[in-house]
């Protein structure tokens, strides 16, 4: 018994300087580290600095740190602060200032939701939403602009769908849209590379935009002043820290973004850490090729990624498959960027020393993406490169050992599975459904998982994660025994998924993702232990605060704070 005391105690002790009077203790009736030295404690120390200086027994720790002010969690359960693997933080605030369409029924109740919001907004103004999905409504079908004519005949309305790879507008919008030269043409008689106007039989725009064509779109919306861009983004911090996020891997930050991101780290106004990666082939990656990679000297935001897209979504069947959408027949998909552009921009990214991340969701897609990582990387495909593919959403069981032989993360949505599976074998049918959302194939082939929500399109709020991924089940615990079961992943894969492995996943672990010495005090502090509640009750996990840094940025019952 003398030697496991030992090590326990000195697990307990373990520290790096500090002067004691700048040192807070934190102690709770479990706290789980994601650590392999001491998985389970019951009381940490940090110093001013937010760095924790010792992780283990409360006792012990409160013997050892005599001056340390003390933080009595109770009964709680802390746990690594969460981490979005993959999030949109400009989008999400942006959704928060809109009209909230997700969950609508048909387009009666978009109607009726427009029509709320727009009392409160002057003439002229154009009328901004999102979220609806036509896969939840009776007919299945894309709407058209006629569907929100009689409604608002003269004002402007786009609304994109739940993915954001389409939307709607009314004819008040595509006039708008006409007087524009650029796209005037284009509108009449033609398809932007990339994208697709929808037309009806007689050739003419039925009031859809997918992908590439929603540029179209978004040419002639009024851009957002600094202020309500702010507003925007104080809003999505806020959602952020109240669902126990304390870091997102932001997935296309153009460089206004990045800028706007930039001030409020300066201003100490960014209450979680933003890992960005660049938009693309835009002006984000020449900044990066240019002045290097990016870091904050308070270690809030980075940029030091691009994330490129070669496929569209499966919902507005954009995602590019190897063959026809079984529910579409002639329909495959769109790649957006063509091989021989996409190698060009992938041997950029490398010799600009960036991590690369690739939206793919459809077979094609994902095969596409393997195919120009193994030409880019040659030799170096073994080395510590950590390229991400973003979705892997339908993915050919061939090409699932590929993720692994070539060092690929799978950057993966568990939320997305559950939204999608009342619809996606229509579109891909009995057999190639197999190889869709397959998290636990991927975890069996040993490819790393990092987990998130691509919020907006998802909520931001991982606990619905955590528990789409052990159960493949909605909140109402639909279907009895989850939907293709076999691919769930245990509560601690899925635990460390938005924790330690969403860290590795940006090259953060020497610094977040687990609770050990040297790292950062990036925690939450829950009610329940989400390792041994009942499965179902995860949703409903009570998040009593959020820490980063060792700093409170959420208190139950409180607005977000920093204290």
């Amino acid at each position: 018994m003398l030697r496991p005391l030992l090590a326990c105690l000195f697990c307990a002790i373990a520290s790096l300087p500090a002067a004691a009077e700048d040192q807070t203790l934190l102690r709770a009736a479990r706290i789980h580290t994601a650590d392999v030295d001491v998985p389970v404690a019951t009381a940490l120390v940090w110093d001013a600095d937010g760095r924790i200086v010792a992780v283990g027994d409360a006792a012990a720790l409160a013997g050892a740190h005599p001056q340390a002010r003390v933080v009595d969690a109770g009964d709680a359960t802390v746990i690594p602060g969460l981490i979005d693997a993959h999030g949109h933080l400009l989008g999400l605030g942006v959704a928060l200032t809109r009209v909230d369409l997700v969950g609508t029924a048909d387009k009666d109740e978009i109607v009726e939701r427009l029509r709320a919001f727009e009392s409160g907004l002057p003439p002229g103004e154009w009328l901004l939403g999102g979220g609806w999905d036509q896969n939840d409504w009776p007919d299945a079908a894309f709407p058209t602009a006629a569907d929100l004519d009689g409604a608002f005949p003269e004002r402007p309305v786009w609304l994109r769908r739940v993915d954001g790879h389409a939307g709607w507008v009314n004819s008040a919008a595509l006039r708008a849209i006409a007087a524009r030269p650029e796209s005037a043409a284009l509108l009449r008689d033609g398809q932007p590379e990339g994208g697709l106007i929808v037309r009806d039989t007689q050739g003419r725009p039925t009031g859809v935009f997918v992908d590439e064509a929603e540029r179209l779109v978004d040419a002639v919306v009024p851009a957002m002043d600094q202020a309500d861009a702010d507003r925007a983004l104080a809003l999505a911090l806020e959602a952020a820290a109240r669902n126990g996020l304390t870091g997102v891997h932001d997935m296309g930050t153009s460089l206004a973004d990045f800028e706007q991101l930039k001030r409020f780290a300066d201003a100490g106004r960014l209450t979680l850490r933003v890992a960005a990666h660049a938009d693309g082939d835009a002006a984000a990656l020449d900044w990066l090729c240019e002045h290097g990679a990016y870091a904050h000297p308070d270690g809030r935001l980075q940029m030091r990624g691009v994330k490129f897209l070669i496929d569209g979504a499966l919902g507005s069947r954009g995602a590019a498959l190897a063959e026809d959408y079984s529910d579409d027949p002639g329909n495959r998909g769109l790649v957006l960027i063509e091989p021989a552009r996409f190698d060009a921009l992938l041997v950029r990214a490398h010799d600009c020393g960036l991590q690369v991340a690739t939206h793919a969701i459809g077979d094609r897609g994902n095969a596409l993406v393997l195919d120009a990582y193994a030409r880019t990387l040659g030799d170096a495909a073994g080395s510590d490169h950590r390229w991400r593919i973003e979705h892997a959403q339908i993915v050919d069981p061939d090409d699932l050992p590929r993720f692994a032989e070539l060092g690929v993360v799978a950057s993966m949505q568990p939320t997305h599975a559950t939204s999608d599976m009342p619809w996606a074998e229509q579109r891909v049918g009995p057999v190639r459904i197999a190889g869709a959302y397959a998290w636990r194939r991927f975890a069996d082939a040993g490819v790393p998982l990092a987990l998130g929500s691509d919020f907006p399109v998802e909520s931001p709020d991982p606990r619905l994660g955590l528990h789409a991924a052990v159960t493949r089940q909605d909140r109402e615990g639909r279907p009895p025994g989850g939907w293709r079961p076999d691919q769930v992943l245990t509560a601690a894969e899925a635990l460390y998924g938005f924790t330690r492995d969403a860290a590795w996943a940006h090259r953060d672990e020497a610094r977040v993702g687990r609770l050990a010495p040297g790292l950062q005090a990036d925690f939450v502090v829950l009610a329940q232990d989400p390792l041994s509640v009942p499965v179902a009750q995860l949703p409903a996990l009570e998040i009593r605060s959020t820490w980063v840094d060792g700093t409170r940025v959420f208190e139950a019952g409180t607005a977000a704070r920093t204290d």
